[in-house]
Parts: structure tokens; sequence; C-alpha cells
């Protein structure tokens, strides 16, 4: 059996170059000391080189390579996560796939660039619709039309071709981290100063700790998990002060730097798990 490991592109780590590589790396080593060779490449020498593995692990986002690995899905690899899942994280496919799905998120209209937006609602969240954040630009807080215009003039200067428009909601940024199909999940208030990617939790200021449901979050994180089809997963949600939740952002593999160790265990787990389902078919002679 051939699995391989793909690191992901320092491009696509906007401020989190090393936690990235460390909750990888650790998920890694823990898979090896359970005693399988993981073959280990970036998302460059991934494109590079032919291989043709089994088992795909891995934190890419280049589209390329996103590409390739729905090719190798459809000839019977095993990808975690999943081709179509990390797809679906992009700021268009994650909305419309939320909204479709009724699962709670801001008020939020999808906009071609090349169109003029006369629905205005702020102060509001304006994102690229095509990726991830790559940099800081990508995400932008607009309170009033004359910010919105601003930010969407320079969305059109970069070539992005969409953008997603979010309601700004009051309230309590929660960041959460989980393994769908297992008993991990965790949750905690970010501070700007010590973890985020450019500092935008500032706009919703210090926590105020609302009350909410723990158990109503994990259940609207893993139904979101499912519905885009990413099992390792991270992402923000808005506690409004009467305890409502909305999710605003979803991640396939963050960098789980606040509960590194025990999130690279479980996402080890997860892995060897599945790969103990494709070693136990007649094809690979193990029987139980």
């Amino acid at each position: 059996m051939t699995i391989v490991g793909i690191s992901r592109g320092t491009e696509y780590s906007p401020n989190h170059i090393d936690n990235d590589a460390a909750i990888f790396g650790r998920v890694v080593s823990i898979i090896r000391d359970k005693g399988y060779a993981v073959e280990v490449c970036t998302e460059q020498e991934f494109m590079a080189e032919e291989l043709s593995p089994d088992v795909v692990f891995g934190m890419a986002r280049n589209p390329q390579v996103v590409a390739r690995l729905r090719r190798l899905e459809e000839a019977g690899c095993l990808v975690i996560n999943p081709a179509r899942g990390i797809e679906n994280c992009s700021r268009r496919a994650m909305t419309e796939l939320l909204i479709t799905h009724q699962v709670a998120h801001p008020h939020s209209e999808i906009i071609l660039l090349d169109e003029e937006w006369n629905t205005p609602f702020y102060p509001c969240w304006i994102k690229r619709g095509d990726s991830h954040a790559i940099e800081r630009g990508d995400v932008a807080y607009a309170p009033t039309s004359v910010e919105a215009r601003a930010i969407l003039a320079d969305f059109r200067s970069r070539g992005i071709a969409s953008a997603v428009i979010n309601e700004h909601l009051q309230g309590d940024v929660v960041k959460f981290y989980g393994v769908y199909d297992t008993d991990f999940f965790y949750w905690f208030y970010p501070d700007p100063r010590t973890h985020s990617k450019f500092g935008l939790e500032i706009i919703n200021g210090e926590a105020r700790e609302y009350p909410f449901d723990t158990t109503e979050l994990r259940e609207l994180c893993n139904r979101a998990a499912a519905i885009l089809n990413v099992p390792i997963y991270g992402g923000d949600c808005i506690v409004s002060p009467d305890g409502t939740l909305h999710i605003i952002d979803f991640n396939d593999w963050p960098s789980f730097a606040r509960c590194r160790d025990v999130a690279a265990t479980m996402i080890a787990a997860y892995i060897c798990e599945r790969i103990e389902v494709i070693l136990n078919r007649p094809e690979y002679g193990r029987n139980k």
C-alpha cells in the first residue's frame, strides 16, 4: 500500500506557516509510529511526481493539486480531506451549501464583480468568493458603502471574479476545531494578539462570554462538516447576546494550534481506521 501525505503550500498559510507545518508533521509522525510507511511531499512535489497512491491525506489547497486529488478519488484512491470538501470550503461554495441546507449563517449575498451591487446592508463583511483568504485584503469589514466600493474595486483590480457579502453580526467570536465521527471537538475565544491570521476578530471586540449551548455548537459544526464533506475541520462562529449561533467560516484541516497534540492523535486515528478498512479488502490479503 502506498500512503502519501501532502503538506500545505506556504502561500495558503498566511501567518500560520509554522502552525500548519506542526500539525501536519505531528500527524505524519503518529501514523508512522503505528507502522505505516508514509511518503511526504509538498504540493509542488505532488504535482511533479507521477504517484499512484492508495491513500492520500494532507492539507493541500492548490487548485491543480485538488483537481488531481479528485481524479485519484475517481480511480479508487482514499483522499482525506476529500477533494470536493476542500473545494466546498471556498467562500462562494461554502456559503451556497450552508444556505441551501439551512445551516445557521449570516444573511449573505454572492455577487459577480463585473456587476454592480445594489443591495446594501451595512455593516458587512466582503470576502473573495473563489478561494480561502490568502492575503489580508481577501476579507474586509465595510461599515458603509464607501468602504464597500473601495474593497470591491480592490478585488476587481486583482482579478477576483466574485465576492461573498456577509451581514456583520454582533456577538462573541468563537473558534472551533473538530474531527467528524469522533469524540474530538474543541472551541475557544480567540485573542487577536496571539491567535489570528489578520487580527479581524478585533472588530467584534473582547469576548463577553455570552452563555450558549456547547452541545448545540458541536452538533451545528458536525452537521456543516457532513454537508461540506470536510471531516477534519475548523472555523469561526458568532454567539449572539441571546446565545444564538451562526457559522461565519469553515475550513478544511486548520492548524489546531491551541490543541495540537490531542487533535493530531484524533486525526491520525481517523486516518488509520480508514487505512485499516482498505487493508482488510480481499485484494490486500488480510483477513480478521
